[in-house]
């Protein structure tokens, strides 16, 4: 299993809930996909809502639960994709009341180019997922940068065995059905229009992760850098100058924020200065934002 996934982690993850705490707008997107989610791993659950406030089985309940067990998440990259998804799957296992298994898909998968080595190797990937799901237990599954091995088959310079992978994610991904919510598979993509469209025809929610807004790029000054005691308008102005306007139409990513921007700002003041709202403005002029990936 090494060989295949970058991470296993068990869940409830007590560190994964304390990152969920710092993300900016997490608790909307939890909400929006385990919301979609809980149709799927609840279904008795929502047979018994419906029997009890409607006194009937609704016959589009069957129809639920036809639904695949596939999330998308898309946007440029240090927009906080792999980050949520850990977290959704920590706080939803936590609130079912349920463990949880989470496997990060390794690069690796992708093979060395050898004859079918990619369809085995996802093949043994699902077959991991299905081993770890359980009566008490949810497997899910993360596929970062998704399109590298589900682009779409109408590429004319695809591979015959890059096809054939995709044609196994694809039988993979229905046969996750017949777990009935014990597993769910997390995709993430820079560049949907790459992922096979039969893939992205599967997903019961495809999710944008955009560049955060200007509120929000006031929220991570104020959260990360509590403490500093920076004024509203200090906020602000950090806001503008690391927004689209002030950048040829790019804002900044978070990662580009918390990874560069701050990062860099502390390293200009230790140890011999305090930090300062000067220091930070000075940084975002040499540090510009990450490109956006088309």
């Amino acid at each position: 299993m090494a060989d295949i996934f970058d991470n296993a982690t068990e869940l409830p993850n007590a560190q994964l809930e304390e990152r969920a705490s710092n993300l900016i707008g997490f608790d909307e997107r939890f909400n929006r996909i385990f919301n979609n989610l809980k149709l799927l791993l609840d279904q008795e659950g929502i047979k018994k809502w419906s029997n009890e406030k409607h006194g009937v089985v609704f016959p589009a309940i069957k129809s639920l639960f036809d639904r695949h067990p596939l999330v998308i998440m898309e946007g440029d990259p240090g927009t906080g994709k792999t980050a949520s998804a850990e977290c959704i799957a920590n706080r939803a296992v936590k609130l079912l009341k349920k463990e949880g298994y989470f496997l990060k898909l390794s690069t690796r998968v992708r093979g060395e180019g050898m004859h079918g080595e990619m369809g085995k190797l996802v093949n043994d990937a699902f077959d991991a997922l299905k081993t770890q799901a359980g009566k008490k237990r949810i497997a899910f599954l993360f596929i970062d940068e998704a399109d590298a091995i589900a682009t779409t088959r109408g590429t004319l310079q695809m591979h015959q065995e890059e096809k054939s992978a995709v044609n196994t994610l694809i039988q993979k991904i229905d046969e996750v059905r017949q777990l009935e919510g014990r597993a769910i598979i997390f995709m993430s993509t820079n560049r949907l229009h790459f992922l096979d469209e039969a893939i992205v025809r599967r997903a019961a929610v495809v999710m944008r992760f955009d560049r955060p807004s200007h509120q929000e790029r006031k929220e991570l000054f104020s959260k990360d850098l509590e403490g500093l005691k920076l004024s509203a308008k200090e906020l602000n102005e950090l806001a503008e100058l690391t927004g689209a306007e002030k950048n040829n139409g790019l804002d900044y990513s978070f990662s580009d924020l918390r990874l560069k921007v701050i990062p860099e700002a502390i390293a200009r003041a230790y140890p011999d200065n305090a930090l300062t709202f000067d220091t930070l403005k000075e940084i975002i002029k040499i540090v510009k934002p990450s490109p956006e990936i088309k």
